[in-house]
């Protein structure tokens, strides 16, 4: 999926460590979840060294650590025909650190849909230390079906087809231009079908993976479910909440996705969050001196596209003898709004550009892309949309297309080129098997009380989908002052970590709803 692709907003936006789309909720399953199971529930697990499961210098670099070890799960590939072909689901271990207290796994995801458990937990580890949740749990990073190294893995696009989406702008919003971005989506669709095969393409979607979930903390040996998801996530842990409500322990959802808006209703939401974050970077921008987007944030927008809408035409340089064109410009923008710690890698990345120089942005949307210093990917941007049209309904009115895309643009003008809006269909309007599931509120009778936390600034999952979360599943929410995307146990506020904590170690939540303020900046050094 490319972050420009038309009406950037009007296009979902998948990146790093998250991102989400309309969650849909679990529709009836073809066979009972547990029916044809027992040599998946019975398979013995074989941990070793995590060498063989590293993608790239950074996976190497971690997983070289002895206090990690690795193991594939086997599912049934399709749960209608369990005796069929079988896939293999990836996981990363770090073993609890004090074993006489140790209460069980917690399992975590990333994000994506397409983002990788096995690199994100030596990350995470490292950020939630030597504390209780280290002490008392072994800390599990899993790839869903289908990404990072979990097999069949959905590999749709070599390198150079990679690079040759990004160089390619598709901002033509006349008829001809419309027709050859969805020539464009038609040819991925046939790929994934070549590549990939219809059989995985049917099975990758979030009902899976929650199934998948349901052997794997059985197979490790914990009768209920203790989980953090992070973005999509969540929307992993309130399928598995639907799906087996009575086998949770507890569940913590960061950076909610809300499962009962439609399309167009997500889209419309993202585009405000995005919105909201480019505005939060604005004003902090344009209190210093020499802000290259002006001196007011109603105007920021407009400078922001005068500035980077020239690359459309006429690129400028980057380090390695590459370039940084507007898709990536806009790319690299969008990446940095995640967290506010970005802001001035942002902030010096634009003030590049008025200098001819490409180097910030051009990082921040290789990073985007999960490019490795070698210029091959991950399959992360793959991996999103089989994903998500396995999940999504599928949008056929062009006039609704085109709805979305002018409303985008009025919500969150900092993607506005003066193209216009574009009624071009989706990417899962051409896909070659139907979706599994389908929006819808959450319904879980008989779930316990469970935790989801919401940033006040989150552009990518807004504050809103948390608390509409939160409502469907009678959870206790947490809300977070926050200009990032997702929080808990990530060392950025104490309150959060603690919150999540105690419920994680104790299964004590606060007595309602309640809020974790920002902390207050550190003192200056010096007497």
């Amino acid at each position: 999926m490319k972050l420009s692709r038309r009406a950037v907003v009007a296009s979902t936006i998948a990146l790093l460590v998250a991102l989400s789309v309309s969650a849909p909720a679990a529709m009836a399953a073809p066979v009972p979840a547990q029916a044809g199971l027992d040599r998946f529930l019975n398979q013995q697990l074989s941990w070793g060294p995590c060498a063989d499961f590293a993608r790239s210098d950074a996976d190497r670099q971690a997983y070289a650590d002895p206090k990690f070890d690795c193991t594939y799960l086997e599912v049934p590939l399709d749960y209608a025909q369990p005796d069929g072909k079988v896939a293999r689901i990836a996981m990363l271990r770090q073993k609890a650190l004090d074993p006489a207290a140790r209460i069980g796994s917690l399992f975590t995801d990333p994000g994506g849909p397409g983002g990788s458990g096995v690199s994100f937990l030596p990350a995470l580890a490292g950020l939630i230390g030597t504390g209780e949740v280290a002490q008392k749990f072994d800390l599990i990073g899993f790839d869903p079906r289908g990404v990072g190294v979990s097999e069949p893995t959905i590999d749709c696009s070599n390198t150079a087809e990679i690079d040759a989406e990004r160089a390619d702008l598709d901002v033509d919003t006349a008829p001809q231009g419309v027709a050859q971005t969805e020539a464009e989506y038609k040819a991925f669709a046939q790929r994934c079908a070549d590549r990939v095969g219809l059989d995985v393409l049917a099975n990758v979607g979030t009902r899976d993976v929650a199934r998948d979930l349901n052997i794997a903390h059985r197979v490790v040996g914990d009768e209920k479910l203790s989980y953090v998801g992070y973005s999509y996530g969540t929307q992993i842990g309130a399928e598995y909440a639907e799906q087996f409500p009575g086998s949770v322990r507890a569940l913590v959802l960061d950076g909610a996705v809300d499962p009962s808006q439609n399309p167009v209703e997500s889209r419309l939401t993202q585009s405000r969050g995005f919105q909201r974050a480019f505005d939060n970077f604005a004003t902090a921008c344009v209190a210093r001196a020499g802000c290259p987007l002006g001196t007011d944030v109603p105007g920021a927008s407009r400078k922001l596209q005068g500035l980077l809408k020239p690359l459309i035409t006429a690129p400028i340089a980057a380090p390695g003898g590459r370039t940084l064109s507007y898709n990536d410009a806009m790319t690299g923008v969008v990446t940095a709004l995640y967290s506010e710690s970005l802001w001035g890698f942002l902030l010096d990345g634009l003030v590049q550009v008025t200098q001819g120089n490409g180097d910030n942005l051009l990082r921040l949307a290789d990073a985007y892309y999960e490019r490795r210093p070698d210029g091959s990917y991950s399959n992360l941007l793959e991996a999103f949309p089989v994903v998500h049209c396995a999940d999504s309904d599928r949008l056929t009115d062009r006039q609704v297309a085109l709805d979305i895309s002018r409303q985008s643009l009025q919500i969150a003008p900092f993607f506005d080129a003066g193209f216009g809006p574009s009624n071009a269909l989706e990417q899962c309007s051409f896909w070659p098997v139907p979706p599994t599931s389908e929006p819808g509120p959450v319904e879980a009778p008989g779930l316990p009380t469970v935790l989801v936390v919401s940033s006040t600034g989150d552009p990518a999952t807004p504050y809103e989908d948390g608390v509409s979360l939160a409502k469907q599943m009678q959870a206790r929410l947490l809300t977070v002052e926050n200009d990032g995307h997702t929080v808990a146990l990530q060392g950025a506020n104490p309150c959060a970590d603690t919150t999540a904590t105690r419920y994680l170690v104790d299964l004590t939540l606060p007595g309602g709803d309640t809020t974790c303020a920002r902390p207050a900046p550190p003192a200056p050094a010096g007497g």
